[in-house]
């Protein structure tokens, strides 16, 4: 049973915040659905330097929500091997809202090129091409 959010309000964005609101949680999500990476320790090597504890605890509150998936790895059992439900790729719209955003205003920004021109110009098929990736 999922753990319940404590919720500071019924406003829908409060209670997005209230679960999203920290600045890990959206770099899990984005390292599950664009870079690939479904195990611990890659997750601790996304670049950010997430702390053990904090990665712990995301993917524990990902999971208690239904938004991530756990399976043991059968190709070696001591690993976990997480993935996003169907609750979880139903954020991949609001990700690619998120890294046009940024891409926009931020001048350093890592973000291809290629992606946000798709995102802006194409975002349906974009949106469908990952999805379909994940599967």
């Amino acid at each position: 049973m999922a753990k319940e959010i404590e919720k500071r309000s019924n406003c829908p964005i409060s209670y997005t915040l209230d679960f999203f609101g920290d600045k890990w949680t959206f770099l899990v999500m984005r390292d599950l659905a664009f870079k690939g990476k479904c195990f611990y320790k890659e997750f601790l090597e996304a670049g950010e330097g997430i702390a053990t504890n904090i990665l712990s605890d995301r993917l524990k509150r990902l999971e208690d929500q239904g938004i991530v998936k756990s399976e043991v790895f059968e190709a070696l059992r001591t690993k976990k091997k997480y993935t996003l439900t169907a609750k979880g790729k139903a954020l991949i719209p609001i990700l690619v809202e998120i890294i046009v955003w940024g891409a926009t205003y931020d001048a350093e920004t890592d973000a291809g090129p290629e992606f946000v021109e798709r995102a802006k110009n194409d975002r349906e098929a974009l949106i469908a091409e990952i999805l379909a990736e994940l599967e």
